[in-house]
């Protein structure tokens, strides 16, 4: 694909975004074939959007999500300024068709980890990372049946990101914990006042959420993508996704890790 084709796709793309409408398929003369493809896409949304990639996620990380989305293996995707919300903030529903909240664990970034031939270590992207937040991303699609659309056009679509809050810096001592035995449990309190429960942990991101994030880094930087002081990575759901109805309150309890709320109005 041609610099032409890929900032078509990205048009396409957030048009149906910001017009809460639907995409059959990306039009011959843009769709991407690759996952390369894919992310030159998806790498044109900053521009045609005007807003500023603020941090990355990472979609389908357990093999059941791989599965439900017709993927070969997780996605990454950029989150984007205008997308953010504070925790406890009212969360639009209009226009997400998905309509489901992922509990999730988010590391910032204190220094750069710049694009390079060679492979990061685990113990080289954590000394990299300044704190771990509790989080929740509220993910979307463009495509009216993103089953079916592959993960090239997934990709283009910016790995189902929408919407997202970073929950508050988890206290100190983080590091000493086992993340992928840590228990997230979530309840979702509806307008009538009826009350459902969910439990997840760690373990539910690729086995642990640091070979999550070591995952995210390796995978940019084999496309030629770095990652910068400041940014945050969310590193996919800690549990099966939270339906929901407008009217919803969530509230995700990372145990010593903190908690993060939403309102999906």
């Amino acid at each position: 694909m041609d610099i032409f084709s890929t900032n078509k796709a990205a048009e396409l793309i957030w048009a149906n975004w910001v017009n809460n409408s639907k995409l059959e398929f990306l039009p011959e003369n843009c769709r991407p074939m690759t996952r390369e493809e894919g992310y030159a896409c998806q790498s044109m949304l900053p521009k045609v959007s005007g807003q500023k990639v603020m941090g990355w996620k990472i979609a389908a990380t357990s093999s059941v999500g791989q599965a439900h989305i017709n993927v070969s293996g997780p996605l990454a995707g950029r989150i984007l300024s205008g997308q953010i919300f504070q925790d406890g903030d009212a969360v639009p529903s209009v226009g997400n068709w998905m309509q489901v909240a992922e509990p999730e664990m988010a590391f910032c970034l204190s220094s750069d980890l710049i694009a390079r031939n060679r492979v990061y270590s685990e113990d080289e992207v954590m000394l990299a990372v300044e704190s771990l937040h509790p989080s929740l991303e509220i993910p979307n699609s463009r495509f009216t049946k993103f089953t079916d659309a592959g993960e090239a056009q997934l990709l283009a679509d910016n790995a189902c990101a929408h919407h997202f809050i970073l929950g508050p810096q988890a206290p100190e001592g983080w590091r000493n914990l086992d993340l992928s035995a840590h228990s997230v449990n979530a309840n979702v309190i509806s307008l009538d006042g009826k009350r459902w429960e969910r439990t997840g942990s760690g373990s539910a991101v690729l086995g642990d959420p640091r070979k999550a994030l070591t995952w995210l880094v390796n995978e940019l930087s084999s496309q030629g993508i770095s990652l910068y002081a400041g940014e945050f990575i969310t590193t996919g759901t800690c549990m099966t996704p939270l339906e929901l109805v407008p009217g919803d309150t969530v509230t995700a309890d990372f145990g010593a890790l903190g908690k993060v709320a939403l309102r999906f109005v």
